[in-house]
């Protein structure tokens, strides 16, 4: 019967269906074939092939000027939005900015892109639709860098319904400044906010809100960063005022950041309490190991100052003082100290050889001892020395009116039974130790080390 029909018509089997292209004069004038194109037709709906006009025309986009607001002269416009942070990408304490990546929504109703539908579908376009349609003039405040993506075209959204209803998308990353307080670093945590504005606008013609309040702001489960850990996000709303503008309506996203420390407890803390740690150890050198003692404090001092100018060389140039300086400081004066703390020593040891070298030359007798029988406060003596004196009396020893120098100690010792002698013996030789120490190093060794703890522990309780 199709034979007999004076339609002109193509049939031919294309991904499993028929597909009819029909002569501008052709028409389904009989029932039989009426109903087998209204059959077909319905399989292969398409609004491409049906709408035969552009879609500016079925906008409506040329009948209108859209360089003006909708509802100009009447109330504000109201403006939802919404954002979805992807990706927080970096935070620099030098420039005192952040980087993020988001996709920022629009949501207005705009009557003039309204058009028929029986379906009440919604059309989607790309980048292209919008330079021809009104949309909010949204920018960053505050922000020193933004851009929107265009791999591999113009990440731009616009979908419009047939109310007149628009949903305007773009994926944007933009750097803003965060002003950061170092106060604490690195023990510190940082609030930086992203602000939203319209630029032409004021509240009296758009009115700038979050589509749904706190539920507006969403964020990406893996969003990390390597120093600091993300406490929160959250919205806020305000009028913001411009004494040659007027007032504008201000959408904030706001988030918390709270710095890790395990990686500047390795870095910082731990090289600078070692070397604090490293320089007590001169305590225990002799006094007169000039040359240890001398570059063991000068090496603690120097490996202070890098660990010093390696974190300076990483931060802003503030004009208050951080804890990580308080603490980089203490320790570098503790350091220092130890070097003075020598200095101290060896001026005191030179000071008091030279009173004994006078003594000598002023008392040169020694009452019948050997000259090498008479030892000094400083202990220049030997065990030997002390065993061959055990002949001598005290009637052999030095008249009362030469011993009102202290300086000088004579050895005496009796008879006595060997017992007696051995725990003599014992006794000059702990002695002769306790004064190889000078007393500023004996005293040192338990201020320095318990000072520094105790500033230790006033640090770590006020920080953390």
């Amino acid at each position: 019967s199709l034979g007999k029909t004076p339609l002109f018509l193509l049939l031919w089997r294309e991904m499993g269906g028929f597909v009819i292209v029909e002569s501008q004069k052709a028409r389904c004038q009989t029932n039989t074939v009426a109903v087998f194109c209204s059959h077909i037709y319905k399989r292969n709906h398409d609004m491409t092939k049906t709408w035969k006009g552009k879609t500016e025309q079925l906008l409506r986009v040329d009948d209108h000027d859209f360089t003006m607001r909708p509802a100009f002269g009447g109330p504000a416009i109201p403006v939802g939005v919404d954002v979805q942070v992807e990706s927080l990408d970096s935070i620099s304490e030098v420039d005192m900015d952040f980087t993020m990546t988001l996709y920022l929504r629009h949501y207005w109703k705009d009557e003039r892109l309204s058009f028929p539908s029986t379906t009440n579908k919604s059309m989607t376009f790309d980048g292209r639709l919008v330079k021809k349609i009104w949309v909010p003039d949204v920018f960053f405040v505050h922000s020193k860098r933004s851009f929107i993506h265009d791999t591999t075209t113009d990440n731009i959204m616009l979908r419009v319904f047939p109310d007149g209803h628009v949903l305007y998308s773009m994926r944007i990353t933009v750097t803003a400044m965060c002003n950061m307080d170092f106060s604490r670093f690195p023990l510190d945590s940082q609030t930086c906010s992203l602000e939203l504005e319209s630029y032409a606008y004021t509240d009296e013609d758009l009115m700038l809100y979050w589509k749904n309040g706190n539920e507006s702001l969403k964020t990406d489960e893996k969003i990390s960063l390597s120093q600091f850990l993300i406490q929160k996000f959250h919205t806020t709303s305000r009028l913001a005022f411009y004494s040659s503008t007027g007032w504008y309506n201000r959408l904030y996203i706001n988030f918390t950041l709270r710095r890790h420390i395990f990686f500047f407890l390795l870095q910082t803390y731990f090289p600078a309490t070692l070397m604090v740690m490293l320089s007590w150890v001169s305590f225990w050198i002799d006094r007169r190991a000039v040359p240890a003692r001398v570059s063991l404090g000068i090496t603690t001092v120097l490996t202070m100052s890098t660990i010093i100018t390696g974190v300076n060389a990483s931060m802003p140039r503030v004009s208050y003082i951080k804890a990580v300086d308080i603490y980089l400081w203490v320790s570098f004066v503790f350091v220092f100290l130890s070097v003075l703390e020598y200095a101290a020593v060896n001026y005191l040891t030179t000071v008091q050889e030279r009173k004994e070298r006078k003594l000598r030359d002023k008392f040169p007798c020694t009452c019948g001892i050997p000259h090498a029988k008479t030892m000094m406060l400083d202990g220049n003596y030997s065990e030997s020395d002390a065993n061959s004196l055990a002949g001598y009396t005290r009637n052999q020893m030095a008249p009362e009116e030469e011993k009102q120098e202290k300086m000088v100690v004579h050895l005496t010792m009796s008879n006595e039974s060997n017992s007696s002698r051995k725990r003599g013996l014992k006794g000059h030789v702990g002695l002769r130790i306790i004064q190889n120490t000078h007393a500023i190093d004996k005293y040192s060794r338990l201020i320095f080390p318990g000072t520094y703890i105790f500033f230790n522990l006033i640090y770590w309780s006020v920080f953390s």
